[in-house]
């Protein structure tokens, strides 16, 4: 299939408008949608065609509360390592969408699944990480098509939270997402408008 400027000026669309939400609307996502997206992630590079990505959706409250109980502490530790005005503004910040995001998704990796035969992770094992990271970027791309957020949790104890969804221990978490239709639209990353970090451009040398 050859594909055109059309195709370009979508993906540069999709691509532009991707954010990293914290701010949620709570209406349900159809099934349907969530079929999709699933799909999407079908369509993920992975090495040695292993697709290690092994996803939980999170619906219980109970379980809910513990990741935030997690959540909660991380950021405290996290906020810790600054001074008395940049944890100010860091305490100011709005880091996570779990009390509001309709669907959220424990993104683990198997360490070693059978799948793929090894093929490509002898010297480089973290390729099965980086697989579940194309897989989740994936999600995330499909996700804005199909005018929904996403966003990352990263202030987490994966260990904690691997244990608190009772995950076998084969399986180290990769990502913690909510998902859902973001409470507004914005073309410009939180954090910038936030006055924390400005987007800076990729730097692209030849050697």
């Amino acid at each position: 299939m050859e594909l055109t400027q059309v195709h370009r000026d979508a993906l540069h669309d999709v691509l532009h408008w991707r954010r990293d939400v914290r701010h949620f609307l709570p209406d349900p996502i159809p099934d349907d949608v969530l079929a999709r997206l699933c799909a999407a992630m079908d369509m993920a590079p992975s090495v040695g065609n292993a697709r290690p990505w092994r996803i939980l959706q999170v619906d219980s409250p109970a379980l809910r509360a513990k990741i935030i109980a997690n959540f909660e502490d991380a950021n405290a530790t996290a906020g810790a390592i600054y001074d008395a005005d940049r944890r100010k503004d860091y305490n100011a910040l709005k880091l996570a969408g779990l009390h509001d995001a309709p669907v959220q998704l424990a993104v683990f990796t198997a360490r070693d699944p059978a799948e793929g035969h090894g093929l490509g992770r002898q010297s480089m094992p973290e390729m099965l990480t980086y697989s579940t990271v194309c897989a989740i970027h994936t999600l995330w791309l499909a996700a804005r098509a199909e005018n929904l957020g996403l966003g990352w949790v990263s202030i987490l104890d994966p260990v904690a939270a691997a244990q608190a969804l009772d995950a076998p221990d084969h399986w180290q978490l990769t990502g913690y997402l909510c998902l859902g239709r973001a409470a507004f639209a914005d073309d410009t990353p939180l954090l910038q408008r936030a006055d924390w970090q400005e987007n800076t451009r990729t730097r692209w040398d030849r050697v």
